[in-house]
């Protein structure tokens, strides 16, 4: 798995140090040139969720294997073509390989104990950086010594040796769920990602105030906001939008985003301070090669903290491992700002921003594998990378952006000012600072979340097959909101899902037998039961029979008043319920599902209203009906009470 990571970074670095040369070899302009980079990066964020989509649904290492056979062509059509659009095609083809990384990390969930998983994630992250450490050294010299189609050659015999091992070593999941793909979502969602990813990879060149720019952005926003009510109705989406939405998956991308900003700006601008002519007053003139040299560094410190990154995982939790690694980081951008005049300052300076950005690589993954099912790894991992890559993508723009708006002119060129380099650094120490700010955040969500990892790690399973049913109501109809959680009958802990609109829960288990199944859904009293799960899967629908509710008396100054209408509203405005008093003056609304509400009695000639707050089971909250004499001058504000 971490090979193939290697040849994924190493077929997205080795061209990027021709780029200058590509113009003439290809007899075209520097702008139609960059489309090689360009498409590579469209590609693979459209592939990224529609492969590690399909990977969950029919296979990890079959899909893996595809995606490395589409990648392992645009590197042979590459190696074989001399036209500007053949090669763009390659490059477009070769980009399907970002995908390879979530679903390799998936495939680790998979197959390894849960107390070696770290180590593998944290291995598999630093294989980036040694891709990319081994690309720029490598394309230095195939510019030096060979024709420039070998850097398609390279990338082509290793994917090959990589798809090999592959199918020789890699055993395909049985964590399969089966079911329709998502054409509809994949395709307006490809479409907004494409539009989306193209005006920030080309908004530097054609104005980010241009028409062009601006109705791309418009119509990629449009598509966007479209697609997640879509996402919501379907039962196999291609992203998981309540998954997604959960506050610890929710932060934790988030974090990824910030990251790839700030991970990117330490590669581009180092290889900027590396190469720049000495004449421009900071740069230190070195040539393709000896650039890869001085870069390699940060692959090396990749590699030695992926261990390191492992233990304190395994230790102190995934989240103190992120909240080390971004403070780590926003030092050392901190430092680079007065730090940057020579060659070992800026090497020193790389090395620390990558050896923090080597512990957060190694914990984001961790963090969304343990807050999603195991029949969501490589998608919820897939929507990571996703918005990683989207970081870098920005951090990029950032950086064309302000080398455009800061320059200097020696004699008959003209350079990005250092300032712009300066001012990269501040903004990416502010995204470190932001995640140490979203990681603080996730400790309030548990406590203590890694005490017993130890005692986890002892009672995991391995997990053979994909069980399915639906959770319903006394009237057959869906409960989308509910959790089904699942643990062996010696309370094991085996995997547990979320329901779709549709009332499916899908849940990995270690092969058929006996099962306790807990239901939850916020409104609805939980239900548990033993099941037997035979060799189909099949679970008989979970009927959750109660509804709770919220009562209580409305009463005015003479008592109990009847015939009193009750309205509950969500404090963004949204009705809920409505109800009328019975004639002691007494209600019922089914309780809605945990967050802050209005509820308001009423009369033709009064009203009250109070805000709440819905946390837990059922509730009580009596209401005092007040004349409009007797009318408090500031709001009334109450939480509701455990009956």
């Amino acid at each position: 798995m971490a090979l193939t990571g290697t040849v994924v970074s190493l077929q997205q670095t080795l061209v990027l140090p021709l780029l200058p040369e590509l113009p003439g070899l290809l007899n075209t302009t520097a702008d139609n040139a960059s489309w090689l980079v360009t498409a590579t990066l469209l590609f693979g964020a459209v592939s990224i969720p529609t492969v590690t989509r399909l990977a969950d649904m029919f296979g990890k290492k079959r899909m893996m294997m595809v995606a490395l056979a589409i990648m392992v062509l645009g590197s042979v059509l590459g190696a074989v073509s001399t036209d500007l659009i053949p090669i763009v095609i390659a490059r477009a083809l070769q980009g399907v390989g970002l995908s390879l990384i979530p679903v390799g990390i998936a495939i680790l969930r998979d197959e390894l104990p849960r107390d070696r998983m770290p180590l593998g994630v944290a291995l598999m992250s630093a294989s980036l950086a040694i891709g990319s450490g081994a690309g720029l050294p490598l394309s230095g010299l195939i510019a030096a010594h060979l024709d420039w189609h070998a850097i398609f050659w390279v990338t082509g015999v290793v994917g090959i040796v990589v798809l090999t091992a592959v199918w020789r070593v890699i055993r395909e999941s049985p964590v399969k769920t089966g079911g329709s793909f998502d054409y509809r979502g994949a395709i307006i969602g490809s479409v907004a990602l494409t539009a989306v990813m193209l005006a920030l990879s080309k908004g530097a060149h054609w104005g980010w105030t241009s028409g062009a720019t601006l109705t791309i952005v418009g119509a990629g926003a449009v598509l966007l906001i479209a697609w997640v009510p879509l996402e919501l109705r379907v039962r196999n989406p291609l992203v998981n939008v309540r998954i997604a939405a959960r506050p610890a998956v929710l932060l934790a991308n988030a974090a990824s985003l910030l990251l790839g900003f700030a991970m990117f700006a330490n590669m581009l601008v180092t290889t900027q301070l590396l190469q720049l002519p000495v004449s421009s007053g900071y740069g230190l003139g070195y040539d393709i090669l000896n650039t890869g040299l001085w870069m390699a560094p940060i692959a090396l410190i990749f590699g030695a903290m992926a261990p390191v990154s492992a233990r304190i995982i395994r230790r102190y939790g995934p989240v103190a491992t992120l909240l080390t690694g971004a403070l780590v980081m926003a030092g050392s951008y901190v430092a680079r700002v007065y730090l940057s005049d020579n060659l070992w300052q800026i090497v020193t300076g790389s090395v620390l921003v990558a050896a923090g950005t080597s512990m957060t690589y190694a914990a984001l993954p961790t963090l969304i594998m343990r807050a999603v099912p195991l029949t969501e790894s490589a998608s919820a991992n897939g929507l990571n990378t996703l918005l990683r890559y989207i970081g870098t993508a920005l951090s990029s723009a950032v950086m064309a952006a302000l080398a455009t708006m800061s320059t200097i002119r020696v004699a008959d060129e003209v350079f990005p000012a250092f300032e712009a380099f300066t001012v990269l650094f501040w903004v990416s120490a502010a995204a470190c600072f932001a995640t140490v700010i979203i990681t603080l955040a996730m400790t309030r969500l548990r406590e203590k979340p890694d005490e017993n990892t130890e005692e986890l790690a002892k009672s995991e399973h391995s997990h053979e097959a994909v069980a399915g049913g639906k959770v319903l109501n006394q009237s057959e109809r869906p409960i989308g909101h509910a959790v089904v959680t699942v643990f062996t009958p010696s309370a094991d802990h085996v995997d547990w899902s979320q329901v779709d609109s549709a009332g499916h829960f899908s849940v990995a288990v270690p092969g058929p037998g006996r099962y306790l199944l807990v239901t939850a859904a916020d409104g609805w009293t939980p239900d548990s039961r033993l099941v037997d799960i035979d060799t189909g899967g099949r679970i008989d629908a979970i009927v959750l029979k109660e509804r709770l509710m919220m009562a209580g008396t409305v009463v005015d100054a003479s008592g109990p008043v009847g015939g009193v209408n009750v309205v509950l509203t969500r404090q963004s405005g949204e009705a809920v319920g409505t109800t009328k008093t019975g004639a002691t003056g007494d209600y019922q609304l089914p309780l809605p599902q945990n967050g802050r509400y209005i509820i308001t009695a009423f009369t033709n000639s009064s009203s009250t209203a109070h805000a709440i707050t819905i946390w837990g089971s059922a509730r009580n909250f009596d209401i005092e009906l007040l004349e409009p004499s007797a009318r408090p001058a500031t709001p009334h504000a109450d939480t509701v009470s455990a009956r």
